[in-house]
């Protein structure tokens, strides 16, 4: 019997946290479902993704208001995923802030990939018809951008290709608070199906590097010592590095995508099966590491007619 598609199966509400990192720091959790980060500084207030649509939104504005009301002025996309930005309109910040390759990557395939993951996963589209359209950015920046808030140091970074080529990580050094996207995860499945394999390591090195005494990855739990970044680090790194390894494996032994598949999914489920969206996410992600591994540098796009057609391929 085959799978249901992604995640249309999964309909279980998530309980919401909202937990106080330090002065300057909230982080929006829900149990696997997509983060958001808040950076509440002297005279405004940054949120770091968005959740997926501007209804959805309204749940953290009001957490936000709990505790501040400082006015949202900054949104920062950590990807151009729809399910990361397209609730942005509902903060009506004075800037919405990307890096350079997040944008190439939302006039290349922001639409396609709209479609694509709202019929993926609907549960995380509540409201969908609130969805003004794409979520374009006002503020495009190469390699770092630094912004004060008031007193507050805040380093907006591309700090390496991993998940996405544009990925972006939100870093305030004086408190030494992280916010990674989908960078890292912890005890959640890294959806790698628009990733850089052979890079994500790396750029997972330059996180641990910059020493964070906590983390908000883009699912699961916040990270609130060193010890549980180091684990949350450590998870993602491991699931990346033994999944692109064993695609190779077969990759280079000649055997068909659906054969490669089946065995990586054998040896991964045991270790990593209890994650959150791991069913979803190994069709797509081994498709990609498929890709990479002969010689497809850069991800191809996902459509709504694409994902179903793997889909059928891999699990029918």
């Amino acid at each position: 019997m085959s799978k249901t598609f992604a995640s249309q199966a999964d309909l279980a509400e998530k309980v919401v946290s909202f937990e106080k990192l330090c002065g300057h720091a909230y982080a929006y959790t829900a149990q696997g479902d997509p983060n958001t980060g808040i950076v509440i500084g002297d005279n405004a207030v940054m949120v770091v993704d968005t959740q997926a649509t501007p209804v959805m939104a309204q749940d953290v504005i009001r957490r936000v208001r709990e505790v501040t009301d400082k006015p949202i002025k900054y949104v920062v996309l950590s990807h151009y995923h729809a399910v990361r930005v397209l609730g942005a309109s509902a903060y009506e910040p004075e800037h919405v802030i990307a890096s350079q390759d997040t944008y190439e990557l939302i006039v290349e395939r922001g639409a396609a990939d709209m479609q694509s993951e709202i019929e993926r996963f609907p549960r995380l589209f509540r409201a969908v018809e609130s969805v003004p359209g794409l979520t374009w950015p006002t503020v495009v920046f190469r390699e770092q951008l630094t912004l004060w808030l008031g007193k507050l140091e805040v380093r907006i970074m591309q700090i390496g290709r991993g998940h996405t080529k544009g990925d972006t990580v939100v870093w305030l050094p004086g408190d030494q608070v992280l916010f990674s996207g989908d960078l890292v995860e912890f005890d959640a499945t890294p959806y790698a199906g628009d990733a850089y394999f052979t890079e994500w390591p790396a750029a997972l090195e330059r996180i641990a590097a910059l020493k964070p005494r906590a983390l908000v990855p883009g699912r699961g739990a916040a990270l609130k010592t060193p010890a549980e970044v180091g684990k949350g680090l450590e998870g993602t790194r491991s699931f990346v590095a033994e999944l692109y390894r064993t695609v190779q494996e077969g990759a280079g032994q000649g055997k068909e995508l659906r054969e490669i598949y089946a065995e990586t999914y054998a040896r991964l489920k045991p270790k990593y099966g209890h994650w959150a969206i791991f069913d979803h996410c190994l069709p797509f992600d081994v498709s990609r590491a498929y890709d990479e591994a002969t010689g497809h540098r850069d991800p191809r796009i996902w459509t709504a007619e694409r994902d179903k057609e793997m889909w059928a391929a891999l699990e029918q």
